[in-house]
């Protein structure tokens, strides 16, 4: 879609000639991100701005034209929360990449959006400190990517989700002003908190520009135990035994056995085949090897088949390595995948991933499930032929019976990967009519045009 030329003249006003992209085929690779069944339109233009006073501009000059305007990091989201609307803006934050300061003694960092995950985490990790939330996607995904979703990760568990680390904000709002939220101070309990309301807000409030994030000490490396399972359910039901014995693993992750072959298929791992669950359990204690063999033995007590503690940080990884993969090799099943994102209590994990695969044979489909088991969150990954009509159908409505498995078992849509345009129907079923009309109310009084992500998350 070509921009208008009134659009085009205020952003050149303002703006360098390399931080607005018009050729059709550029912009057309920043209509979507890595979410299937997700629309997405065609941009007008899409701006890299460098400063705040450019979002600021861009955000000025869409209010003076209605335009609409859809942040953008890495486009590695899952939800479609990143996908462009007809028309619009896309405002790609990712030139923005500094790390403007790192403090020891305050345990923060100050970082603007477009710094990658793993990069921030190997800085703080020099200084040592640490920030805590890794998404799988850690080696691309971009800070504000992770606080427009809410993102997790493998070590939430212990340490939990990105907004437990977000203090403070500087956001651009639909108008172009500038607005401060939160704080630096350990402590601070003044007025409404409109930084938390942010995180998770997908981009339709305002812009993230700069965050103030939380570190902590650096801990001791992690080792890792890989218990093999004769069932799913025996799995999970270590993991409750483990939780309830008052353990606090710095990871506790399971794989089944459809998610061990398709690592073993795409990376040569060496994964043990014959499992039909495999759950990775990690300590990143003073002494990991007395907590492992505590862990080992309450496995062992769930009908653990073997129980195999690392024996060192290398090999370590090499597990971690494996689960990371997850998701990228079950896409490689079929070439096409539909990852859910189902939050259970975990009392009820054993009861999701039986009614998954209940649901897969329903349909016919190979699913796969990998799961941030420690904290309830699942990750049943739908492998399909996307040429298929028919089985892309099915994908679809086996996708939609996870989610509705999810809610009636006490849990939520959504753990870390957003509502974007995949599960806007599904926000509306678990929070209800009221929620609904407080969270539209809410955007209203922040962006009373609409004109910041439009179609996301209503």
């Amino acid at each position: 879609m070509t921009a208008a030329p009134e659009l085009l003249q205020r952003l050149q006003d303002v703006l360098p000639a390399e931080a607005i992209l018009t050729d059709p085929d550029v912009t057309a690779s920043y209509a979507h991100d890595m979410a299937s069944f997700c629309e997405a339109g065609a941009p007008a233009v899409v701006v890299l701005p460098r400063t705040v006073e450019e979002v600021q501009h861009v955000m000025r000059t869409a209010t003076a034209l209605r335009v609409p305007v859809v942040p953008q990091g890495a486009r590695t989201g899952l939800s479609g929360a990143a996908n462009a609307s007809d028309g619009c803006i896309v405002l790609s934050l990712v030139k923005m990449d500094r790390i403007l300061e790192i403090n020891p003694v305050d345990r923060i960092a100050v970082v603007e959006p477009g710094v990658i995950n793993a990069v921030l985490s190997r800085a703080v990790g020099e200084r040592g400190l640490y920030y805590p939330p890794d998404p799988s996607s850690w080696e691309m995904c971009t800070i504000g990517g992770n606080i427009g979703t809410a993102s997790g990760g493998l070590c939430c568990v212990k340490y939990g989700v990105t907004a437990e680390y977000v203090l403070g904000l500087d956001v651009v709002l639909a108008d172009g002003r500038l607005l401060s939220t939160g704080r630096r101070t350990a402590k601070g309990v003044a007025g409404y908190d409109l930084t938390r309301l942010f995180v998770g807000s997908e981009g339709s409030l305002g812009i993230v520009v700069r965050a103030v994030l939380a570190l902590k000490p650096q801990p001791p490396q992690q080792l890792v135990l890989a218990a093999e399972f004769a069932s799913t359910a025996a799995a999970c039901d270590a993991v409750c035994k483990i939780m309830e014995a008052g353990h606090v693993p710095s990871l506790l992750e399971l794989m089944d056995r459809t998610t061990v072959r398709a690592v073993n298929d795409m990376a040569r791992m060496g994964l043990p085949e014959t499992t039909e669950a495999l759950l990775l359990a990690a300590f990143d204690t003073p002494d990991p090897s007395a907590d492992l063999a505590a862990v080992g033995e309450l496995c062992a007590a769930a009908g653990a088949t073997e129980v195999v503690p690392a024996e060192d940080h290398a090999e370590s990884e090499l597990l971690l390595q494996a689960r990371r993969l997850s998701l990228t090799a079950l896409e490689a099943i079929k070439g096409s995948s539909m990852i859910d994102d189902v939050c259970v209590p975990r009392s009820q994990l054993g009861a999701l991933l039986e009614g998954t695969a209940r649901i897969a044979e329903k349909y016919d489909l190979t699913i796969g499930v990998c799961a941030h088991a420690g904290d309830g969150n699942t990750h049943p990954t739908v492998c399909f032929d996307a040429q298929d009509p028919d089985e892309s159908r099915r994908a679809r409505e086996s996708f939609d019976e996870i989610m509705a498995l999810g809610l009636e078992l006490g849990g939520t849509i959504t753990g870390e990967h957003g509502v974007g345009v995949l599960k806007k129907e599904w926000l509306a079923r678990e929070i209800g009519p009221v929620g609904v009309e407080l969270q539209r109310g809410i955007k209203q009084t922040f962006d009373p045009l609409g004109i910041l992500n439009p179609g996301k998350l209503f």
